[in-house]
């Protein structure tokens, strides 16, 4: 992976607003339409961003997981629902309901409920209830159940994805790309009516999963592991755990994502940690403190995690208690998902040095705090990005002198 080491570089958590012909033939696909020229869409789509990122001045980019279908503006859940269509062994039944109960014998015997059942939405249920406040109570798309043995089926899917962004890179002369994929412990977070345990089931999900990260990896690209089962599964846990019954209950996601990762190369994997990207108070959301150290056991190359929204920018002084192993990188957000603000270069720059201070500046990479797509309109997320490069060259400028 591309480090800094001479300049910051920039990059980006994934997900991209997407153009209003992409979503429109995707909702045209999802309602069974016409699908001819959509191969030819997406590419032309997909080179016209890397094109558009670099113009801004991101120099690591993605392909906006344009090849993961979302059919509207607004769609929080696109990085998820995309392995439905890609896994054997899962089926709507009538019960879609997003995670009614996992158990891991742990010594709180910890139990994992749904959105629903946030302790932030109890504690601000009128908020949530409130349609014109602002904050998001959907979800993704209709949730299915693991009803059979689980199998990889997103062969052409994947094989498009890479393709894609192959053929983007060559186009632009970008150096270095990456492609977004799910873990294991996040794909288990729906109904189990087939796995005899939690344990059995994540496993399975890391077999299939891998199948999508050697394509990637086999590509020449570097793979994202997208993962908010590792911080945020602790705001749906009933009732609130300990850290330690809490990190126990991780400790095993982890152990599932290494398995599914193994013998692929570190230094082409980046991990994305994430609190949820839904617009709320997040008052419920774990410290970086209590989950940094499991999050390092990943057998990742680069982290990246939020730290320019509000809840969690304070959390930069974590690194100066915990070493960042050698050799490899952080990518903390500098810019946030979570508010229509757009921050100023000046602010970004500071964020930038706070890391570099910290962890050295050759192993920091400026990305964003989660993905923009779906999240915020797309002119203020193009404003968000040329910040966050504006920002870098004046880290860059403050740290090389």
């Amino acid at each position: 992976m591309l480090r800094s080491t001479d300049r910051i570089q920039t990059t980006h958590a994934g997900s991209l607003p997407r153009t209003p012909e992409l979503i429109a033939a995707n909702a045209a696909r999802e309602a069974g339409g016409e699908a001819e020229g959509f191969a030819d869409l997406l590419r032309t789509a997909v080179t016209d961003l890397v094109r558009r990122q670099l113009d801004l001045g991101i120099t690591v980019v993605g392909d906006g997981e344009f090849g993961k279908s979302m059919s509207s503006p607004v769609d929080y859940g696109a990085w998820w629902s995309y392995s439905f269509q890609r896994t054997g062994g899962l089926e709507i039944d009538g019960d879609d309901s997003w995670i009614t109960e996992q158990v891991l014998s742990s010594p709180g015997n910890v139990r994992l409920t749904g959105f629903g059942h946030r302790r932030d939405r109890q504690r601000f249920a009128d908020a949530y209830a409130d349609p014109e406040s602002g904050i998001f109570t959907g979800g993704p798309k209709p949730f299915p159940s693991v009803t059979g043995l689980l199998t990889y089926t997103g062969h052409a899917a994947i094989a498009q994805d890479t393709a894609n962004l192959r053929a983007a890179l060559e186009a632009t002369g970008a150096q270095e790309g990456f492609i977004t994929a799910l873990s294991p412990g996040s794909a288990s977070r729906i109904t189990n009516k087939y796995y005899g345990s939690d344990e059995e089931l994540l496993y399975a999900w890391a077999d299939v999963l891998r199948e999508e990260y050697q394509a990637v990896i086999d590509a020449g690209l570097v793979l994202q592991i997208d993962d908010p089962s590792i911080a945020e599964n602790f705001d749906q846990i009933e009732p609130e755990p300990s850290v330690e019954d809490y990190v126990a209950f991780t400790e095993l996601r982890v152990e599932a994502l290494n398995h599914a990762l193994r013998d692929l190369p570190q230094d082409r994997i980046r991990f994305h940690l994430c609190w949820g990207s839904w617009h709320g108070p997040h008052t419920t959301d774990l410290p970086m403190k209590d989950i940094v150290r499991t999050m390092l056991k990943i057998d990742a190359g680069a982290y990246s995690f939020e730290a320019g929204n509000v809840r969690h920018e304070h959390e930069y002084k974590v690194w100066d208690d915990v070493a960042l192993p050698e050799g490899k990188l952080i990518l903390p957000g500098v810019v946030s998902h979570a508010t229509n603000v757009v921050e100023h270069p000046e602010l970004v720059a500071d964020r930038i040095e706070r890391f570099a201070l910290r962890v050295g500046r050759e192993n920091v990479v400026a990305s964003t705090d989660c993905g923009l797509g779906g999240r915020i309109h797309p002119q203020i997320a193009v404003a968000k990005l040329e910040a966050l490069a504006q920002g870098a060259e004046l880290a860059t400028q403050r740290l090389w002198g």
